[in-house]
């Protein structure tokens, strides 16, 4: 092999479609759960134990059965299920219209870093980049100070690529997501089944009511998903429930705006490009759709919770983006950063 830095072995390794697996990390002995209806704490199993002797795990307070099908398991209680239903069908709906998806396992191994159909190509780049920034500077930092592979929840995991590409790494994520489909949701984990030693685990979950009990995972990352929430203190609230002391948490890939003004005039526009391609607003859930510097500062002095802020670079015609929409009198773009805040020891 020819001599490469580190950085370049490890983007090797991300760029790997296939199964080039980096010495992979033990199995999650267990996971904690917790009733995601009463959330009242609830057993410690073994992955081991929950794939081979249990279809359900039954709360002793509520009742409430977090059961298993097709290797996910579902933690929507009914009332939560009836929340998001409009939700679900009508993101479905538009996201099989854009051309999500594909039949062949090799478009799902080779995410994020191509898009094999070419239907969604620029958005696979963004993604691909903020990946590898993460992977690269702040996972492989926290991996340092925590001297081991780290515990991780995909929040918002869709088809969970993040999930398949962290345990590529040697890392233990967890997928959570709405979605359970085989085409754009968590059964299209199936694929990854091929190349990994071990399936990582999937729930379907609210993000407001995790299923996991307290101060067990080394890192949440919203994986293109914390606009989707309807309330970002409540959203970030949560997942930092789920977090060790000094555990970190990642927004990545959610639109940024710097006023209020322009991610208001985004909104009216998509609702408008919605309704004439797909025949509905995509406004069932109240959701926050952007941040701006204004919403992250707030939500630091809600949480007491301190940003830095990570940017990267997506291209030339991507920098530009700002200055040709200015020339033309548009609105503001839309900008990408990653944000990341370490929870206090």
């Amino acid at each position: 092999m020819p001599s490469m830095t580190a950085i370049n072995v490890l983007e090797g390794i991300l760029r790997t479609s296939g199964g080039a697996i980096l010495g992979s990390a033990p199995p999650l002995s267990e996971l904690k759960l917790r009733c995601p209806s009463c959330g009242k704490d609830g057993p410690a199993l073994s992955f081991e134990s929950l794939a081979a002797n249990h279809d359900r795990v039954v709360c002793k307070t509520c009742s409430f059965a977090t059961t298993q099908k097709s290797g996910i398991w579902l933690a929507l209680p009914p009332d939560r299920q009836r929340h998001f239903a409009q939700f679900m069908r009508d993101y479905e709906r538009v996201r099989k219209l854009e051309g999500r998806g594909s039949a062949s396992p090799n478009f799902y191994l080779s995410l994020p870093f191509h898009d094999l159909t070419g239907r969604n190509a620029s958005q696979w780049s963004i993604r691909a980049r903020t990946f590898k920034h993460i992977a690269q500077d702040l996972l492989a930092t926290l991996s340092g100070q925590r001297g081991s592979p780290l515990k991780v929840l995909d929040l918002g995991a869709g088809n969970a690529w993040m999930s398949y590409r962290l345990a590529s790494l040697g890392h233990q994520p967890v997928a959570v997501d709405l979605l359970t489909n085989t085409l754009d949701g968590l059964g299209a984990a199936i694929h990854y089944q091929s190349v990994l030693p071990k399936l990582f685990p999937r729930f379907q979950a609210d993000l407001d009511h995790l299923p996991f009990a307290d101060d067990q995972f080394d890192c949440a990352i919203f994986n293109a998903s914390f606009h989707y929430s309807e309330n970002y203190k409540s959203t970030l609230s949560e997942a930092i429930r789920c977090l060790a002391p000094g555990g970190a948490i990642i927004i990545a890939d959610t639109p940024t705006y710097s006023q209020e003004s322009a991610g208001q005039k985004m909104i009216d526009e998509r609702r408008q490009l919605f309704q004439k391609s797909f025949g509905c607003k995509s406004d069932s859930l109240q959701s926050g759709e952007y941040l701006t510097p204004a919403r992250l500062l707030a939500l630091e002095g809600n949480i007491q919770l301190e940003w830095r802020t990570h940017r990267v670079w997506y291209g030339y015609r991507w920098a530009a983006r700002p200055l040709i929409a200015r020339l033309k009198g548009r609105r503001e773009p839309s900008q990408f950063r990653i944000y990341s805040a370490q929870v206090k020891q």
